[in-house]
């Protein structure tokens, strides 16, 4: 009988480092930022990202260093995952935390970092602007997505 494989038997609480990071599917929904409705505690999703994205691999450009290149870059732990509500439901974290499995596109399944992309879950060719590019925060407004829990479907 083949062995499950490790998400499907273990919890956040319970996975090492590789595989912790290797739960992350890469789409940068993360490096986006996002505003909150003070009055009704929305999310919102903006197509404005992290200056640390590379838009075009959904990758951070220097992940080791990023929390003093970036302060307020969150890491994600497992008391933070279920803590936030703004990851995205097909994150790979949040649906292990909830005994959910992974989607077909996650590259743990898949075999490919490639098909987050095809599925049209990342952010690539989504981001259009930086934080470094705006001048105030009400820039962001220009760049913010309809819907709360982005679809970033084609």
């Amino acid at each position: 009988m083949p062995k499950e494989p490790f998400w499907k038997t273990k919890t956040l609480d319970e996975l090492n480092r590789s595989e912790w990071e290797s739960l992350c599917d890469g789409c940068g929904r993360c490096c986006l930022h996002k505003i909150e409705d003070e009055d009704t505690e929305e999310i919102y999703f903006t197509t404005v990202a992290c200056t640390l994205l590379d838009a075009g691999t959904c990758q951070c450009s220097d992940y080791v260093h990023r929390k003093k290149k970036v302060p307020d870059c969150v890491f994600l732990t497992p008391e933070i995952v279920r803590e936030v509500d703004w990851l995205p439901d097909t994150c790979g974290y949040r649906l292990i935390d909830e005994g959910k499995d992974l989607y077909w596109w996650h590259p743990l399944v898949s075999g490919s970092m490639e098909t987050v992309h095809e599925a049209g879950i990342s952010v690539r060719g989504k981001v259009t602007a930086y934080d470094h590019d705006l001048k105030t925060d009400e820039d962001y407004f220009d760049h913010m997505m309809m819907a709360e829990s982005p679809s970033l479907e084609n």
